[in-house]
């Protein structure tokens, strides 16, 4: 069965739903944020021509989500499943951010644990792409439980080659709510 990458998930402090044309203005005042990219391999994403082709993409994937805040209904960010492999029973969860008053791992771990939760439904593993030097990503990922795949993978972002390290969470490991 081909996995939902669109789903409605609700958790104590968010609520994931499908991103839509409409959620352009609200997601690009979360993302127009530098301080957010600035760890981040795609680091001029803040900018709105960069922002567009993030959103588009997004859009395109089918599996883009848009993150609220559950008690004011704000829009808070974005994540997504995407390049799901039915032969390697897999698929990434990623590109997501939020705005940086929700830092800090509660709303992180209720976002990905509501994503885990739901895709391994379907799939074994679920991967995290990682820029190499984006230290705030990879600590977030030890967090919740990923554990880092050997090797490196190269990706052009912002205009440059970027590396990235690869984290899975396998349907068995539970993530700490």
């Amino acid at each position: 069965m081909a996995p939902d990458r669109q789903p409605l998930l609700e958790g104590e402090l968010v609520r994931l739903r499908p991103m839509t044309e409409n959620d352009r203005e609200a997601l690009f005042a979360v993302a127009s944020d530098p301080l957010i990219w600035e760890v981040h391999p795609a680091h001029d994403r803040w900018k709105r021509d960069v922002f567009d082709a993030f959103f588009d993409a997004g859009l395109a994937s089918g599996g883009a989500l848009v993150i609220e805040d559950k008690a004011s209904g704000a829009v808070i960010g974005s994540s997504r499943y995407d390049g799901h492999d039915p032969q390697a029973d897999e698929i990434e969860i990623g590109w997501t951010y939020i705005a940086r008053a929700y830092w800090g791992g509660t709303y992180n771990r209720e976002i990905k644990r509501l994503m885990l939760d739901h895709i391994h439904r379907f799939v074994g593993t679920a991967l995290f792409q990682v820029g190499e030097d984006n230290i705030r990503s990879r600590k977030a990922m030890l967090k919740i439980g990923g554990v880092l795949r050997p090797g490196t993978a190269e990706r052009i972002m912002a205009g440059e080659v970027r590396r990235h390290v690869t984290y899975e969470i396998r349907r068995q490991g539970n993530l700490e709510a």
